[in-house]
């Protein structure tokens, strides 16, 4: 009987735990919640935590940026769990501009939480993940890294980074049955693009503009990027490995005539 044979789909996650990175909001909080309601047991890790905790989830206090903390707390939660079996790289931040408007100083610290970041949580979590049987890491990726938009050069090129950097992990795992995948969200309706809207001149006006761009004609939801990365994380997804699983509302792969607008 194969892995996914073995599991109940629903519960596709009982009997495991999961590290979710950046999970005290947004994204990060709707894989937290998902991968609960399908069985796992959670340690959520984050620089703020307060809203991350509840009686069933572990909340760990910790910034991406320092190797030292992100060990601590993985060691905290594969003790307190007894294994660690999934990996959700999801903590990140954003960028505005072009490539001439962000100094040396943000480029290095975007690459930090953005790309290093999930370097840090990775290599912290491999000696647990090489004794799961249903091990899997998913990483929070964006269209930026395949589709060119304007004022992002910053945060297209972590993300392009983190593009790569799965694929290359998904090979360098594969024969220790550890699958690797990434989600590419569109622009997502969380806080985190909240905040980046308030720094604009008009932020009612640029976020008609973001669901414009959408061919959906909305922003996409936590819940809908989290039900793929939860897809993605399952056991039930056994033979899936090195995919780059977009959640854009088609953005990256469409071309549609407006609504309503003659077909020739």
């Amino acid at each position: 009987m194969t892995t996914a044979q073995g599991v109940r789909a629903g519960a596709d996650f009982a009997g495991l735990a999961a590290i979710v990175t950046g999970g005290a909001s947004g994204i990060g909080a709707a894989v937290a919640t998902l991968l609960e309601a399908r069985g796992a047991r959670v340690a959520v890790l984050d620089r703020a935590v307060e809203e991350a905790k509840s009686d069933s989830r572990l909340a760990l206090t910790a910034d991406v940026t320092d190797d030292a903390a992100v060990r601590a707390a993985v060691e905290t939660a594969a003790d307190a769990f007894g294994r660690i079996d999934v990996l959700v790289n999801n903590a990140g931040i954003g960028a505005i501009g072009t490539v001439a408007d962000n100094d040396d100083a943000e480029w290095r610290h975007v690459f930090d939480v953005n790309l290093f970041g999930m370097v840090r949580a990775t290599r912290a979590a491999l000696p647990y993940l090489r004794e799961s049987p249903s091990a899997a890491i998913v990483n929070t990726c964006s269209i930026a890294a395949t589709t060119g938009l304007p004022q992002r050069a910053l945060y297209s090129s972590t993300k392009g980074a983190v593009l790569s950097l799965t694929l290359a992990m998904a090979a360098d795992h594969v024969h220790e049955r550890i699958r690797v995948n990434c989600v590419n969200p569109g622009t997502a309706d969380t806080p985190w693009v909240g905040r980046l809207l308030d720094q604009s001149d008009d932020p009612a006006l640029e976020r008609t503009a973001l669901e414009a761009r959408q061919p959906l004609g909305r922003l996409v939801s936590a819940d809908e990027v989290a039900h793929a990365i939860a897809y993605l994380a399952s056991p039930l997804s056994g033979s899936t490995t090195g995919t780059v699983l977009a959640v854009d509302g088609g953005m990256g792969g469409l071309r549609v005539r407006p609504a309503g607008a003659p077909t020739r």
